[in-house]
């Protein structure tokens, strides 16, 4: 006996939208968690006197440079032009990004810079996975522990188990940059993830940093993390030289370990994007199964309809 034609149509499209709903949900948190979306920009005020164009064609060798360096390793520092001409600057990627990862990130930048900041004279654009900087060779310079951007989530936690927690994460990580650091290299020796309890930390300085001036930058920022975020349950402090994160979990930070992770602990940060990508999948997973078996019951239901009727 062939299938009724309305039962066909209907299970067409019950599946069509289980699929369709399943693949939103996915690439909706793909995008989420996209390593180039804008966290903050910083541009002087000042401008290029350039009226022959010298200092933003250095601005653009400049830029050029460093996206191709990005594809080999995850930090460089790097100048283009002569005085009084002279442009320098560098790039920094995530410690757990791979070079390719660090690649695409890096090579957003320069077109988003330009819209950003135009021709300003030093500029810097974070993004989450990375960010790039430049100066004229003479800017002012600022200490590393000056203060950039914060982002305090609006979630609260209380009692001090949480402060306790965080206090004890705060002291890993600042202690984890101490001992993996070394400055120069690829950067990623000044990263470190990790958790204590229900509470997943990560620190990161510029590539160039010595290992101790790392550790007093990322304790400056977990200090404005406590003293500006108080009881959020997460928060991120971006310095000129460092910056950090946290994140509380009620129920136990996820992990999942992660063989291409860096640095002590390091496998930490990795694995809990790895678990929560998981944790998507499988969601959208069982979301599409029990749609099927939905459908499934629908069409019996209406076989079996047809079946009485004609008997």
């Amino acid at each position: 006996m062939s299938l009724p034609r309305k039962s066909l149509s209907l299970l067409f499209v019950s599946l069509f939208s289980v699929t369709i709903f399943g693949g939103g949900s996915f690439t909706f948190f793909t995008i989420a968690a996209d390593d180039t979306n804008l966290v903050f920009k910083g541009c002087a005020n000042q401008k290029f006197q350039d009226p022959s164009g010298v200092y933003l064609q250095n601005l653009k060798n400049l830029m050029s440079t460093l996206v191709s360096q990005s594809s080999q390793k995850t930090f460089s520092t790097t100048s283009s032009g002569e005085d009084p001409y002279a442009i320098m600057g560098l790039y920094q990627c995530r410690g757990d990004l791979t070079p390719s990862q660090c690649y695409t990130c890096v090579s957003k930048i320069p077109e988003m810079s330009d819209k950003l900041c135009g021709s300003a004279v030093a500029a810097r654009v974070q993004l989450s996975g990375c960010y790039l900087r430049y100066e004229v060779v003479g800017f002012k310079q600022v200490p590393g522990t000056e203060f950039l951007y914060k982002v305090c989530g609006s979630s609260r936690a209380r009692g001090t188990e949480f402060e306790s927690s965080r206090d004890a994460a705060f002291n890993m990580a600042e202690n984890g940059v101490k001992s993996g650091g070394g400055g120069g290299g690829g950067g990623s020796s000044l990263f470190y993830t990790g958790n204590y309890q229900s509470v997943y930390v990560l620190g990161q300085c510029e590539g160039d940093l010595a290992a101790s001036d790392c550790g007093d930058c990322v304790k400056s920022a977990f200090e404005t993390a406590k003293d500006d975020c108080g009881d959020s349950v997460s928060g991120q402090v971006y310095l000129h030289k460092c910056y950090i994160s946290y994140s509380y979990y009620s129920n136990g930070v996820p992990t999942i370990s992660s063989p291409s992770a860096t640095g002590t602990g390091a496998g930490t940060g990795t694995g809990t994007k790895q678990h929560a990508q998981r944790t998507v999948a499988i969601a959208v997973g069982g979301v599409a199964a029990l749609g099927f078996i939905i459908v499934c019951l629908m069409f019996l239901k209406s076989v079996s309809k047809k079946r009485r009727s004609k008997y």
